[in-house]
């Protein structure tokens, strides 16, 4: 089977990885594997994994993004995928644009991905004209059900998969151990308590910020670390957050750690991982991975974090905006010993897999059969 993704670009965050992810899978199965951006740090490791990666500007919100129709139709007629799988927006617009253009005999079948729960619109609305649509947790299928008018018939709960033996059987070497502190002494001896998610308001920053003054004055000892890149155009919250940090005299106790790539080395290292996110979380794939690797984590009892939480480890669950409450968990948490965790199937890779492999499968059959 030949599958062509498309999504904006491949820089950071939860979707960019769990289309590396899943275009490896598809490779290590025997599949053909293309992914369409407009590129990014990820490229390299998308295809040191087997896959093709094809530049293309379909990242901007903007009408000259549909320039692109053309160029994307005469992909589509050179590559000849079996499946498109759109995952963002603009991406999709583009995408069914070019394939509505195709005759229909010529027309590969299309899958959506909501990663989201997009603003009900004209423009959100494409996501709806796939011929499957993908919800990545019960929170999405509700929600998109209910304002894009998707029949169940045509739509499955997928949850985003995550490489879980990868983050099980990693080891910490010293190696890293020793640059790291090197990099980052003041981090030495340090309980760590680690934020992970890219800096955009909606993530939780702020209130992490607080529920940090709050550990300080019972656990003098803990250190607060915030792994993500500044997205474009936050450069003044970035500016608030330092301004905040200081207010609450917690420039020694919270570290900005930037975009990196040995998360899964900062998840064995943390003593816990706090998910704040202000509005319900799609997925909350971070939540994942830190159980994976062994290490407690404690969020807001909403969105599709929430649901991995009561299926994974309910003792971190906290009722939502509730810093004292939060912080409360979270003391709990760091006092007890090293948690046994166990993750489901349905959140775990390999399944992500398979249940998108049976959906391509059905459209290929059904298209066959006509």
């Amino acid at each position: 089977m030949r599958v062509l993704q498309a999504l904006p670009a491949l820089c950071s965050g939860g979707v960019e990885r769990g289309t590396v992810e899943f275009a490896s899978d598809l490779v290590k199965r025997g599949h053909e594997s293309f992914v369409v951006s407009s590129g990014g740090p990820m490229t390299h490791s998308l295809e040191a994994r087997g896959s093709t990666h094809i530049t293309r500007s379909i990242h901007r919100k903007s009408p000259a993004s549909f320039a692109q129709v053309l160029p994307m139709r005469r992909l589509l007629r050179e590559l000849q995928p079996d499946i498109v799988h759109v995952r963002s927006r603009m991406p999709a617009w583009i995408v069914w644009l070019a394939w509505r253009g195709l005759k229909p005999r010529h027309r590969p079948a299309l899958v959506s991905s909501f990663h989201g729960m997009y603003s009900v619109n004209a423009y959100s609305a494409v996501m709806a004209r796939a011929q499957h649509v993908i919800a990545v947790s019960d929170c999405v299928r509700e929600y998109v059900a209910q304002n894009f008018h998707v029949p169940a018939e045509k739509m499955t709960v997928i949850q985003r998969g995550v490489d879980v033996d990868s983050f099980q059987q990693r080891s910490l070497e010293q190696s890293w151990v020793t640059s790291f502190y090197t990099e980052f002494p003041e981090l030495a001896d340090k309980r760590l308590i680690m934020m992970p998610g890219r800096i955009s308001r909606w993530k939780g920053h702020l209130l992490f910020l607080d529920v940090m003054a709050r550990l300080k004055k019972q656990l003098p000892a803990c250190h607060g670390i915030i792994v993500g890149g500044v997205e474009p155009g936050k450069d003044r919250f970035m500016k608030e957050l330092l301004a905040r940090r200081k207010e609450l005299g917690l420039e020694d106790t919270i570290s900005f750690l930037g975009q990196r790539d040995d998360i899964a080395e900062l998840y064995q290292l943390a003593s816990l991982v706090c998910h704040l996110s202000t509005k319900p979380e799609p997925f909350g794939r971070t939540v994942t991975e830190a159980l994976a690797s062994g290490t407690p984590v404690a969020a807001f009892n909403r969105g599709g974090a929430a649901e991995t939480l009561q299926a994974c480890f309910p003792d971190g669950l906290a009722p939502p905006d509730d810093t004292e409450n939060f912080t409360r968990t979270a003391m709990a948490l760091l006092g007890q010993p090293a948690p046994v965790i166990t993750i489901p199937r349905r959140f775990r890779l390999e399944a992500q897999t398979e249940s998108t492999l049976q959906i391509y499968d059905g459209l290929l059959a059904s298209r066959q059969a006509r």
